[in-house]
């Protein structure tokens, strides 16, 4: 009986193409595609997968916390597919349940047989995060508690300059960088420290940051 696999991914090319990538695949079947959290928690509720692929920055309903939901109800296994190769992320995402962590530039071929995997209980996290993620473990993890552990230090940047109520065009001078590339990384502190604007940013900066 083929693994049911739920794919959740904002970006529709990546989406439809994993779909199609796993459609080649007899042991797999595609039972529904998602372009947010809210979605993916829908249609594993209506459908019943074995497996939700989950991306892990989308909007509303960021893949952290449709995995954190699907768990809390005992639902299907979650398996996160990214391009942060960041080890906050890494240890937020199995610290809510997810049981595979990879990303996005990882073989196709490689990714199949990650979801049977994870559908037979085994867990697979990307080799470099899995021997970067041991090596933390030698010299002591980081404390995945911290909400700031959860931010890349472009992120922590970009909050520090929130702080200061700089606005986008100002925060990409003071960064040198662009523009959408500064909303892009406004859009992951909120998604990641899970607060709703700004001005909440500003206000967890100034009790968080030194």
């Amino acid at each position: 009986m083929p693994v049911r696999v739920l794919i959740a991914d904002d970006h529709r090319l990546m989406r439809e193409g994993t779909a199609a990538l796993f459609a080649a695949d007899e042991r797999i079947e595609v039972i529904g595609l998602a372009a947010d959290g809210a979605e993916a928690l829908a249609l594993a509720d209506r459908r019943g997968p074995d497996v939700v692929l989950l991306d892990l920055n989308m909007p509303g309903v960021d893949g952290l916390t449709a995995c954190a939901r699907l768990r809390a109800r005992g639902g299907p296994e979650v398996l996160i597919l990214t391009v942060s190769e960041q080890e906050p992320d890494l240890y937020a995402a199995l610290r809510v349940g997810a049981a595979g962590y990879l990303i996005k530039d990882m073989p196709p071929a490689e990714l199949v047989e990650a979801v049977l995997a994870v559908a037979r209980g085994e867990p697979r996290i990307a080799p470099a995060l899995a021997s970067r993620m041991l090596a933390d473990l030698g010299r002591g993890a980081p404390a995945v508690d911290d909400p700031l552990a959860r931010l890349s230090e472009r992120e922590r940047e970009v909050l520090a300059l929130l702080a200061e109520g700089l606005r986008n065009r100002e925060i990409a001078a003071r960064l040198t960088i662009s523009e959408p590339t500064v909303k892009t990384h406004v859009r992951h502190v909120l998604e990641k420290l899970r607060i709703r604007n700004r001005a909440e940013a500003a206000a967890f900066a100034a009790r968080h940051l030194d």
